[in-house]
């Protein structure tokens, strides 16, 4: 993950966080655990972070935010789509480490609440005319597909996936 200088102490303590989850459970980690880990002190964890949990939503939020960064046009055909999931997919698997990490803590649950939030702010901009229930299908899908190939170690091909997700809901 690349960070800004003034992120640096975010990138700490996020890191500090699933280095701890590596070796302990997540229940078992305090935020002086993840402050000593990081190098700061638990006054520093709370100017950033509310919890623990706000720590892995930034986490989400800090990748979105690169992810969306990179990409340099709007989807217009089922190429593009294809295009869009395979790099969402390629990001995926490459923080599957982190992933795995919150799946055996059972926090997938966190992961789920940040896809349907983003994807309802995206109908809500962009496809005000979809229906309502439309992100919630988009979110879940990312959601149990990626879970799924997770459990897999993402050992399936990134273009079978991308292409059966985009063929699951092109022109819906």
């Amino acid at each position: 993950m690349e960070y800004a200088p003034e992120e640096y102490t975010r990138h700490y303590i996020v890191q500090a966080l699933f280095k701890l989850m590596s070796e302990y459970r997540y229940d078992k980690i305090s935020v002086t655990d993840i402050a000593e880990k990081a190098g700061v002190g638990r006054a520093t964890f709370y100017r950033y972070f509310k919890s623990k949990e706000n720590v892995i939503l930034f986490y989400f939020e800090h990748n979105t935010k690169q992810f969306v960064f990179g990409q340099h046009y709007l989807p217009r055909c089922k190429e593009d789509y294809v295009k869009v999931a395979t790099n969402v997919l390629t990001l995926f698997k490459k923080n599957k480490e982190p992933f795995k990490l919150l799946r055996k803590a059972r926090l997938e649950y966190i992961y789920l609440d940040y896809l349907n939030k983003n994807f309802i702010e995206t109908f809500e901009n962009e496809h005000p005319d979809k229906n309502q229930y439309a992100p919630y299908l988009y979110a879940g899908m990312l959601f149990n597909v990626s879970m799924a190939w997770l459990d897999n170690d993402c050992n399936q091909e990134i273009s079978t996936i991308a292409e059966m997700i985009v063929n699951l809901i092109y022109f819906q």
